[in-house]
């Protein structure tokens, strides 16, 4: 009796019959390519040949697939195969379930332990509380016309809610945009200077007035150099550097009045939404308005005590330090960080003044009175809670929003190494939310273990060591890469440094208010005194700490009647008074400080050499 044919699923497979079948298909797929060639009239070329290898590639696809879908086909494979996928999705679930309740349990459990130290990890506990609208600052009209300028009609709405003043208007004026330099400067033969207190150099106003007055030219589109009327009010003949420069500035008289009337107001809070669902889409676009009227209002000043003008140029470095107040309460550290930048501009005009002795002994005490004011410390610790509060709240939101992970990515090292890449769309939502709890629980770890502690507020300090150690974990934390890491990675290697630019501008905030104390017992006495022993309390209530330890600041007279007094700076070491200029760890603060390297050397404050 004959045997009924198998069906081709059930057939033996041979060698020479999967050759054919895999000819057969490279055959079909060359005939239909050569076929829409000729559809389509356009020439095989010899370059063609490597899509032969294509065909192949997809031929051999093909075949493969075909022979799987025929071992499928037997109905013991296709249970093997179904029990292989259940187990495999129970071990995925298992291992989701696992990494979300561990991830999960680590973070709370750590967040609840510092909860009851007094600890907060959401911006409703940094958020600074809300003023009365008509005593505020920021909300001064000049603020907000500016302010809507630089936002525009839409953002300016969502920025100031019901305190925009909008009354149908849809063009406002920068009235802060002000500026030392002149738009699209191409003339470029002077390069002012605007001194340098730490390395003990003076502002020439020769230079500004040299500038302000010379032509200058614009580059156009089609490359042509045009020279354009001055934008700077200037005299007909030249008047003494001083005079010019001051007239030069008198373009900003106005708005500088306006704000000096405005900063007698008790309070100052600007309308940032820190109810944001991500934070880091709040608006910050006061900080580039409050540099640059610091820098103006120095210039302002430098050149008031230059033309006997001590009073104004009092009112101008008065103003310039409130001016320092108006976000001393937002809880960003780029907030802070813009601060201690115009901290060492509105210094400048200090220590000029000093060295040149153009401040009474009334001026001097009135600039104290206002330094004092200023805790850099306890700016730091804000600074440092605003960044747990932001990073936890756009935790929490890239764990509901994985797909925005990708806008993350960057790099986190200056030397471009140890580049860290994130997923987006789909790939993103199978992240397990434990290690978004995971990175959470690393990052909040480091800072509250090592960052935070490095500033004691009380003592107006900062321990060095303890930053190492934060730096030596974090380094330990993030030596390999891995999913519970990740925000370590992008985060908190900018933020190590943070603690020695607060701890250098505390330290120079000492320094000058230790300096206005000997330059009025210089003005009683004729001279400078012998240690820092003679200025409590008749000139200075206490003479301020080295930030550095606690330990009191070194002092010494020198030959030419002068004095340099100095903290021992972030190495914790007397270097004798020797400052290092060149490259370190702290890059960023580098470039607003004229190349001070804060890690090594001392921080000084010295006057030029007669």
């Amino acid at each position: 009796m004959n045997e009924k044919p198998k069906s081709i699923w059930k057939r033996p497979l041979r060698l020479p019959g999967l050759w054919l079948a895999w000819l057969m298909l490279m055959a079909a797929a060359m005939t239909i390519f050569l076929i829409a060639m000729l559809i389509m009239n356009q020439p095989i070329k010899l370059e063609m040949v490597g899509l032969w290898g294509l065909f192949a590639i997809a031929a051999t696809f093909f075949l493969f697939l075909c022979l799987f879908i025929r071992w499928l086909c037997c109905w013991k494979n296709f249970c093997r195969i179904l029990f292989g996928c259940a187990c495999f999705a129970t071990v995925l679930a298992l291992f989701y379930a696992e990494e979300d309740w561990r991830g999960w349990h680590t973070w709370h459990q750590f967040k609840k332990t510092w909860e009851a130290k007094g600890e907060k990890f959401d911006m409703a506990g940094v958020t600074p509380p809300p003023v009365p609208a008509d005593q505020n600052f920021a909300l001064a009209p000049i603020w907000v016309e500016s302010m809507a300028a630089r936002l525009g009609l839409q953002k300016a709405r969502e920025w100031f809610g019901g305190q925009f003043p909008e009354n149908g208007r849809t063009n406002f004026t920068d009235r802060l945009a002000l500026s030392i330099d002149r738009t699209d400067d191409w003339g470029g033969s002077h390069e002012p200077t605007n001194g340098n207190w730490a390395k003990a150099t003076l502002t020439d106003l020769k230079s500004w007035q040299a500038y302000y007055r010379a032509p200058y030219q614009i580059r156009q589109k089609k490359g042509n150099l045009v020279t354009l009327t001055n934008e700077f009010p200037i005299s007909p003949q030249p008047q003494s550097p001083a005079a010019d420069v001051l007239l030069a500035m008198s373009k900003y008289d106005s708005v500088v009045e306006e704000l000096r009337a405005a900063s007698q107001l008790p309070y100052s809070r600007f309308p940032l939404t820190y109810d944001y669902e991500s934070p880091a889409a709040i608006l910050l676009p006061q900080l580039a308005a409050l540099n640059q009227c610091t820098q103006v209002l120095r210039l302002r000043a430098i050149a008031e005590l230059q033309n006997g003008q001590s009073e104004q140029a009092l009112a101008d470095v008065k103003l310039s330090l409130r001016l320092l107040a108006v976000s001393r309460s937002e809880p960003f550290l780029i907030s802070q960080l813009v601060r201690l930048a115009m901290w060492q501009i509105a210094l400048q005009p200090i220590w000029q003044g000093c060295v040149q002795h153009a401040w009474s002994d009334a001026q001097l005490a009135a600039l104290e009175a206002e330094l004092a004011k200023l805790d850099f410390p306890a700016d730091y610790t804000l600074s440092l809670r605003g960044e747990m509060a932001l990073l936890d709240t756009e935790t929490d939101y890239l764990r509901r929003h994985p797909e925005e992970l990708e806008e993350m990515s960057g790099e986190h090292s200056e030397d471009g190494q140890n580049q860290v890449n994130l997923p987006g769309g789909l790939i993103a939502h199978l992240i397990p939310a434990g290690w978004f709890y995971q990175n959470q629980f690393r990052c909040n770890r480091i800072m509250v273990d090592f960052y935070l502690p490095v500033a004691d507020v009380s003592q107006g300090i900062f321990s060095p060591a303890m930053a190492r150690s934060g730096d030596a974990a974090l380094a330990a934390d993030t030596k390999s890469a891995g999913p519970y890491n990740v925000f370590e990675r992008l985060t908190l290697p900018w933020l190590a440094n943070a603690a020695k630019k607060f701890a250098y501008g505390q330290a120079s905030v000492n320094l000058a208010r230790t300096a206005i104390a000997l330059e009025r017992y210089r003005l009683a006495h004729g001279e400078f005194p012998e240690s820092l022993d003679a200025l409590a309390p008749q000139f200075i209530a206490q003479v301020p700490p080295d930030v550095i330890g606690g330990k009191p600041l070194k002092y010494r007279r020198t030959s030419d009647g002068q004095f340099i007094l100095y903290s021992v700076g972030w190495n914790e070491t007397d270097d004798g008074g020797v400052q290092v200029f060149g490259p370190g760890s702290s890059r960023e603060f580098e470039a607003s400080s004229s190349g001070l390297n804060l890690d090594q050397g001392d921080w000084v404050w010295q006057y030029p050499q007669k």
